[in-house]
């Protein structure tokens, strides 16, 4: 079983904790704040108030046995830089730590963090996506320009095989999978599931209500959804 530790227990590190527990990993989940230790302490194997700036307090929670600590704390950078400089006193292996904006990015750098995660800044470039094409249901940017998107099957493409379409061939993209809405039958109303269709084939239908997850470079992303739209 993989153990970590998230450190800030904010929308964002909540979500963490939650994911990570909801796919089998012990988790301990730290926060000052006896609220939100309360809200959570239900999902996870632990929660516990704490000043994490506490070498002590950490060191007591068995920190460096953990395969990793997400320090994710987003209302007090100073706290944030401190917390890391406590776990790397104590020998933690892997740190990753948040940055709000590309100053905090640099001075997280040069203190020798090298895994950072920016959630402001990969939201708004995923609803500027959205925003700029209507048909992207999320974005996930990816090194060279390449990209993973969800999108909505183009209106053009609706109903043609995927040989037909010539996703490779005329536009240089990949189709991971398709999420499939279906009719089902639950305690004798009809709901609408979604349902991933697996590896496509030559002979898969591209519906008009599927959603295509693609991966390629922006521009041949754009290219696809506005010559068929």
């Amino acid at each position: 079983m993989n153990n970590f530790a998230v450190i800030g227990l904010g929308q964002f590190g909540i979500a963490i904790a939650k994911t990570l527990a909801s796919r089998g990993a012990e988790v301990l989940a730290i926060d000052k704040n006896y609220d939100v230790v309360e809200e959570i302490k239900d999902e996870v194997a632990h929660a516990i108030q704490l000043d994490t700036t506490d070498y002590k307090g950490l060191l007591a929670q068995n920190i460096t046995e953990m395969d990793a600590v997400v320090v994710a704390i987003g209302d007090d950078f100073e706290s944030l830089l401190l917390t890391i400089v406590v776990l790397q006193d104590l020998g933690v292996k892997r740190i990753m730590g948040r940055a709000a904006n590309e100053q905090q990015k640099v001075i997280l750098q040069k203190i020798g963090v090298t895994e950072i995660i920016s959630p402001e800044a990969t939201i708004g470039q995923s609803v500027a996506e959205q925003l700029l094409q209507p048909n992207i249901h999320s974005y996930l940017p990816l090194p060279d320009d390449y990209e993973i998107v969800e999108i909505s099957t183009p209106h053009k493409v609706a109903n043609q095989g995927l040989k037909e379409v010539g996703l490779r061939d005329k536009y240089d993209l990949n189709l991971i999978t398709i999420k499939r809405s279906q009719q089902k039958i639950k305690e004798g109303h009809s709901v609408l599931e979604e349902h991933i269709i697996g590896v496509p084939k030559a002979n898969t239908i591209l519906y008009a209500t599927d959603v295509l997850i693609l991966m390629g470079k922006k521009d041949d992303v754009n290219r696809f959804i506005d010559l068929n739209s």
